[in-house]
Order: structure tokens, then C-alpha cells, then sequence
């Protein structure tokens, strides 16, 4: 039986992924609270200590837009201690396969849609989250490189605006959909008004961590190559018709608003499903309205007890 490996456990990834192995896996979770890993003593400690033969890399420092203006030096320098320190203690360890996680938020801001795996470096991110893009990049160029030299066969996956239980539903640095669900909550038990940041008109592609899970257990087994895999449901929705789902399925029938003076970020990022419809071609993504109930009655089930 194979030893995996799954780092940043507790977070929406992560938390996913333990919730979604197969039971024949050996799965050795880990968060910030087992190691810092942005300690390379530490996290080659810990990974000497469990000699797991391949690592679901999910740790990260992560926030949303607000978070990202905020904070860009502190998540820019813990993202690349974190993913060096990971995969060169993986590679000193002898580890097998490390697949670690990127996002289409840091793909190049001026790009040709749908994004295609392949357009990771093609030009700068969108200056509201630049610091973070960056050094999540380095993730695709430590495992090119590793791989070049190395002969590591360490690979990488691209997630489309994740949701799901166990998100950071902190109301200024978590993911927009965490931070809507909890908004939305203080709203109804408040009897206030729900204001939400920005127009409400971007649109993204809502992918349910659970499916993200799941596609991380087929490519660890199947996918080798070395450019990034996106696992996208190319299903765009806006995130005034999210508000509105969100809303219906925790019953708010208090009033909305949109702040226009707030930061939108980029209007749309479509994305191309086109690698992983070819090589999995019968997986099927959870739709969105029963994604959303099932993060919405966890949510409401767990608070306050919540990562926030």
C-alpha cells in the first residue's frame, strides 16, 4: 500500500482530499499546527520522520482580494518559503510524485480565453494579486526544473475558484465564496442589510473542492507530464447570481446591495477543460446549486467553530 502524504490538511484542499480517499490509501495528514513549513529543518524533519512516497502538496498562505492588496509581502515570502521547502525536502526524501496546487488567478492578466495549461508565464498577473501569482508560479518552475535535473516526477494542477467545506470563511482575507457565506449569515442573524464588495458582475468558474479531490486522486495515478493539468467545469457564473444562490439556500430574504466602489479584480478568466476532458473523459463535476447547499448547511452546522 502506498504512503501519501497530504500537506495543509485541514485547509479546503486538503480537507477535501482526506475526506475523499480511497480506503485501500495509506494518507499521513499534516497542517501548520504538525510543522512550519516555512522551516526547511522542520519540514525535512518531518518528512524524513514519515518517508511518505508521494505528497498532495496543499499548504499554502492563502487570501482573497482583499487579503491579496493587503498583504502581498507576507504571502509572497511564507508561498515561496513553503513550496521550496516542500519539494526540495521531497526530493532529498526520495519522493516519488508530488502533485502541488495552483489557481487560474495567477495565469496572466491580459491573456487569450479560454486559459489554456500551457499559458502559465505568458505575461504578468492582475496587479491586485501579483506577490501571491508570482510565487505560486515558482511551484510549475521548481517542479520543471526538478524534473529537468532531477528526473523527479513532480506535477501540478490547476483549480478554478474552489469552494467547499473547511474554507477560510474569514470576512476580509478569505476566498469570495467563503467570505459571501459568512456575510450572508451575520446578515440574516443580524436582520441587516447583505453588502457585498464590488459590482457583482465578474464572473468565475465555481469548482467544488470535493471534485478537485477526487481529480487529484486520478491525476496522482495517471497524469505525468509536465505542464499543469486545469480541473475546470467551464461553467461561468457571476458573482451576483452566486450571491443570490447563496442566499436562497440559507433562506436570506433580507436586501442586497453592490458596493461599485470596490475592486472587482479581473472581470472573467474562462479556462479550457479541454486536457482533462480528454484523459478523464467521464468525470462528472458536482453541479453548482447542490455544491453550494452542501457548503452552505456545513457552514451553518459548524459555526462558529469555522476557520476564520
Amino acid at each position: 500500500m502506498l504512503k501519501d502524504l497530504v500537506t495543509g490538511a485541514t485547509g479546503l484542499v486538503g480537507s477535501a482530499i482526506e475526506r475523499n480517499a480511497p480506503i485501500e490509501r495509506d494518507l499521513v495528514c499534516v497542517n501548520h499546527q504538525d510543522v512550519d513549513f516555512t522551516d526547511y529543518n522542520a519540514t525535512l524533519k518531518m518528512m524524513e520522520k514519515i518517508r511518505p512516497e508521494r505528497i498532495f502538496h496543499c499548504a499554502a498562505a492563502v487570501a482573497g482580494l482583499g487579503g491579496n492588496m493587503k498583504h502581498p509581502g507576507e504571502l509572497f515570502r511564507k508561498n515561496i518559503l513553503i513550496n521550496f521547502n516542500v519539494l526540495e525536502a521531497a526530493r532529498v526524501t526520495g519522493v516519488k510524485r508530488v502533485l502541488s496546487y495552483l489557481s487560474t488567478c495567477i495565469y496572466p492578466d491580459q491573456i487569450e480565453f479560454p486559459i489554456q495549461d500551457s499559458a502559465l508565464h505568458k505575461g504578468p498577473p492582475h496587479p491586485s494579486n501579483y506577490a501571491y501569482a508570482y510565487a505560486k508560479r515558482m511551484i510549475d518552475v521548481q517542479s520543471r526544473a526538478y524534473r529537468e535535473e532531477y528526473g523527479c516526477d513532480f506535477i501540478t494542477a490547476v483549480g478554478t475558484n474552489l469552494f467547499g467545506p473547511q474554507d477560510n470563511f474569514n470576512l476580509v482575507n478569505g476566498h469570495a465564496f467563503a467570505s459571501l457565506v459568512h456575510k450572508t449569515y451575520l446578515a440574516k442573524k443580524n436582520g441587516t442589510e447583505l453588502k457585498v464588495w464590488g459590482s457583482g458582475k465578474p464572473l468565475r468558474e465555481f469548482v467544488f473542492s470535493d471534485d478537485i479531490a477526487k481529480l487529484s486522486f486520478w491525476a496522482m495515478d495517471n497524469y505525468h507530464d509536465a505542464e499543469p493539468i486545469l480541473f475546470s467545469n467551464e461553467q461561468e457564473t457571476s458573482i451576483r447570481d452566486l450571491v443570490q444562490l447563496i442566499a436562497n439556500k440559507m433562506d436570506f430574504k433580507g436586501s442586497i446591495s453592490f458596493d461599485d466602489s470596490k475592486p472587482d479584480g479581473q472581470f472573467r478568466k474562462p479556462s479550457s477543460a479541454s486536457k482533462v476532458k480528454k484523459l478523464n473523459p467521464h468525470f462528472q463535476f458536482t453541479p453548482l446549486e447542490k455544491a453550494v447547499e452542501k457548503t452552505v448547511g456545513w457552514f451553518m452546522e459548524t459555526y462558529p467553530k469555522v476557520r476564520m
